[in-house]
């Protein structure tokens, strides 16, 4: 199933916004550096995960979440 997914790096206090298909291959793929931009803030916690029928849907709130721009709206997801 599809998901759109926030992630949390206490190393660099920072949120990561995805999606993906395999949500277990895309933590795996976040937390062994295979992500040059996730790479820095190893270990990443899965904090938020919403699950859609397509892959399209999930991109797409990915995107609505990151045209926020807000840390209190991440937040308030949680």
């Amino acid at each position: 199933m599809p998901f759109t997914y926030i992630l949390y790096s206490a190393k660099l206090n920072k949120y990561y916004v995805g999606a993906c298909i395999d949500m277990n291959r895309r933590m795996k793929e976040h937390n062994t550096g295979h992500s040059k931009f996730t790479s820095t803030g190893v270990p990443w916690m899965l904090k938020y995960q919403e699950e859609f029928e397509t892959l399209q849907e999930a991109k797409k709130r990915e995107q609505a979440i990151k045209k926020m721009k807000s840390r209190k709206y991440i937040e308030s997801l949680f």
